[in-house]
């Protein structure tokens, strides 16, 4: 029997139905067409080219710019059994050429590979590997016109002709049209299939507050303590502002670690590491952060400063709440904040491109003091039109960080918010859909699981949510499966990781129903 995209879905990843976009995403890959795709984080971009993987003869090859991500990414993959790798400059020697001849030979699904790398001898290997199709992750980078754009990822033109008639698959989560026409170009993509996706995400609830109304400092603070026990970014514009922020969170109780290009690269990879493993629960960075973050549990990102433009912000936010549970995105601004980004600009050389710079700067201040729906107002700016949200935002509800840094005690989040999308299989016998209760993170089953959680994934050395998303928890204590059959209809829950986990959680849950 001929395997299928929705096979594979179901018995390797656990889940019984794609999301918006990916059937068709990954239909024109098989099909051998180039192909875009424009969806937003958390929509599971990843699923598009590793569905294909196990589809297609040979190898995808991912073209990533997230070095520090790779290993994650890999042990994901790994966890669901597949035979993937990840080549870049942090491996020794001696295993860089070992993966190397791996990747020649065929021996991988998926591998990972830097844009830096292209620049070296492996590139003429390239074309020995038996590849079925080219992964560009983040390729908005390829653009000047972007916001996030990399030098490296020049390297990638002209390897189309290079490889031959090998299909590429472009993905970015925030590219406006002009970069999404760049990206065509620069590529040498052919008659590309496309496919893009609502921008909006109602799982995040946007607020804006501009500073000088009150002390930014002890209000995020107040945010944070809302959230005990929970995972979140704060963003600031400077180093400086970095060092100090984490210093007063510290002393004030907060688990919170410092992240900037100015620390060593093993001060760095230490606090990355805190925090993908929970070890921390707030990470306080600059920009250097960047898109070195695949945790599908951060709770709430904190903007101290601007950022660049609405697509920067749109990414930066973005980071929360990739499991689809509701999380929270806080911006101060001031208009101080634009006066100071425009100091980072004088190096851009095209006096073109440095004065659309500056004007994004000032569009991102317009939309945040601006009295509209936030979602409309974000969307509006990649081409979409929405309706005001009306739950999402403090536009649309009235409910401002003032308000919140007045309440008492921690957040709760409603168990009837859920994703239509990736819902699956029914509640085992006897079990009622309000099991959850409101989805605190004190609750004390949730908070069970995920210590087990945690446990299993330092056995592993891997972050927790490579184990199983919050999602899949608040899942499990919703469905109370009994059986290993009945845990297999949790969404989530694929026959390997079944296999590696089922066991523990089935006890976990067991003892909890125990009288």
């Amino acid at each position: 029997m001929t395997l299928t995209p929705e096979a594979v879905l179901r018995e390797v990843f656990g889940y019984e139905c794609f999301r918006p976009g990916q059937l068709e995403v990954i239909e024109a890959v098989l099909a051998g067409r180039d192909c875009i795709a424009v969806m937003p984080t958390g929509a599971g971009k990843s699923l598009t080219f590793q569905v294909p993987a196990r589809l297609m003869p040979g190898t995808v090859l991912v073209l990533s710019p997230l070095i520090s991500l790779m290993k994650d990414q890999v042990d994901a993959l790994l966890d669901v059994g597949f035979r993937a790798t990840a080549i870049n400059s942090s491996l020794p020697r001696e295993e860089w050429l070992e993966r190397v001849e791996g990747l020649v030979r065929g021996d991988y699904e998926v591998a990972y590979l830097a844009p830096e790398a292209l620049g070296g001898s492996l590139r003429s290997r390239l074309g020995d590997a038996p590849l079925s199709l080219v992964v560009v992750d983040e390729a908005h980078c390829i653009s000047q016109w972007g916001h996030d754009f990399r030098p490296s990822y020049r390297r990638l033109r002209g390897l189309r002709e290079e490889l031959g008639d090998i299909p590429i698959l472009a993905l970015t989560a925030t590219a406006t049209r002009t970069v999404a026409r760049d990206i065509l170009r620069q590529l040498g993509m052919r008659s590309p299939s496309g496919y893009k996706g609502s921008f909006f995400r109602p799982n995040l609830v946007i607020r804006c507050r501009k500073k000088g109304e009150g002390n930014t400092r002890r209000e995020i603070l107040a945010l944070i303590r809302r959230y005990e026990g929970d995972s979140g970014i704060v963003y600031c514009l400077s180093r400086r502002s970095v060092e100090s922020t984490t210093e007063f969170l510290r002393q004030r109780g907060v688990r919170a670690v410092a992240y900037h290009a100015g620390l060593s690269d093993r001060e760095r990879n230490e606090a990355q590491e805190a925090f993908a493993r929970d070890d921390a629960d707030v990470v306080v960075a600059t920009i250097a952060f960047g898109m070195g973050i695949d945790k599908s549990n951060v709770r709430f990102v904190i903007h101290r400063d601007m950022p660049t433009d609405i697509e920067s912000w749109y990414q930066e936010m973005g980071r929360a709440g990739r499991d689809g549970l509701p999380s929270e995105c806080i911006l101060f601004y001031s208009w101080a904040d634009v006066k100071a980004r425009e100091r980072f600009l004088s190096e851009i050389e095209s006096p073109e491109i440095r004065k659309e710079k500056q004007e994004a700067t000032v569009r991102l201040f317009r939309v945040a003091d601006a009295d509209v729906c936030r979602h409309r107002a974000i969307v509006s700016h990649f081409g979409e039109e929405i309706e005001p949200c009306g739950s999402s935002c403090d536009v649309c509800t009235g409910v401002h960080v003032t308000d919140q840094v007045t309440e008492l005690g921690p957040v709760t989040r409603s168990s009837t918010r859920r994703r239509p999308d990736s819902r699956r299989g029914h509640r085992a016998p006897g079990t009622d859909a309000g099991t959850a209760g409101e989805r605190s993170p004190s609750h004390p089953l949730f908070q069970k699981l995920r210590t087990l959680r945690k446990r299993l994934a330092d056995e592993q050395g891997v972050p927790a949510y490579i184990v199983f998303s919050d999602q899949v928890l608040w899942d499990m204590i919703e469905f109370q499966p009994s059986t290993l059959g009945q845990m297999l209809d949790v969404p989530g829950v694929g026959p390997a990781k079944l296999e590696r986990y089922g066991d523990d959680f089935l006890r976990a849950l067991k003892e909890d129903r125990l009288p």
